[in-house]
């Protein structure tokens, strides 16, 4: 099976470029299936990465940056595929 699991945050105001060098930075233990990250408007960051795991495993997810970084709580989802068509 595969899961995806999916990591946003926004940063404060203008430290999107920031919060996103962060993100690309951060290594996991083992390495996933795939690893994507992407932004947004409003300083925001999405990480997604894929990984051969049932849905309820244990995998490795991106922490919350430290400080005054961010202007939230980051917001994680967990999917599965179901495959294409």
């Amino acid at each position: 099976m595969t899961v995806a699991l999916m990591w946003e945050a926004r940063a404060s105001d203008g430290r999107g470029e920031e919060l996103l060098a962060w993100a690309r930075a951060q290594e996991f233990p083992r390495e996933p299936l795939r690893r994507e990250t992407l932004r947004a408007p409003g300083d925001r960051v999405l990480v997604i990465t894929w990984w051969d795991a049932p849905y309820d495993a244990e995998l490795p997810e991106l922490p919350e940056p430290d400080g005054e970084l961010l202007t939230r709580a980051v917001h994680r989802w967990r999917f599965e595929s179901v495959g294409d068509g």
